[in-house]
């Protein structure tokens, strides 16, 4: 199954390996749509691969490190 995801990473985040981190720990890969970091904020849209319940924790995962996860609608191909 396939999800995209706009995060949003606060500060202190920016330079840490969070998506790497997911990707391993919950068999999923990630696709980098979009990125754009500044000094205060890093904001990405991912395109995540795999299992529903994999998915769902691994973004369980990056909502308790602190990122915000918005689910993106429409163009996900299956």
């Amino acid at each position: 199954m396939n999800k995209r995801v706009k995060l949003t990473f606060p500060q202190h985040l920016i330079k840490e390996p969070v998506i790497f981190t997911m990707a391993k720990k919950f068999d999923i890969m990630p696709n980098i749509r979009r990125a754009r970091v500044t000094e205060t904020v890093g904001e990405m849209v991912l395109e995540l691969e795999g299992t529903d319940e994999n998915l769902a924790k691994g973004i369980d995962y990056l909502k308790e490190r602190g990122v915000v996860v918005e689910l993106v609608e429409g163009d996900v191909v299956e």
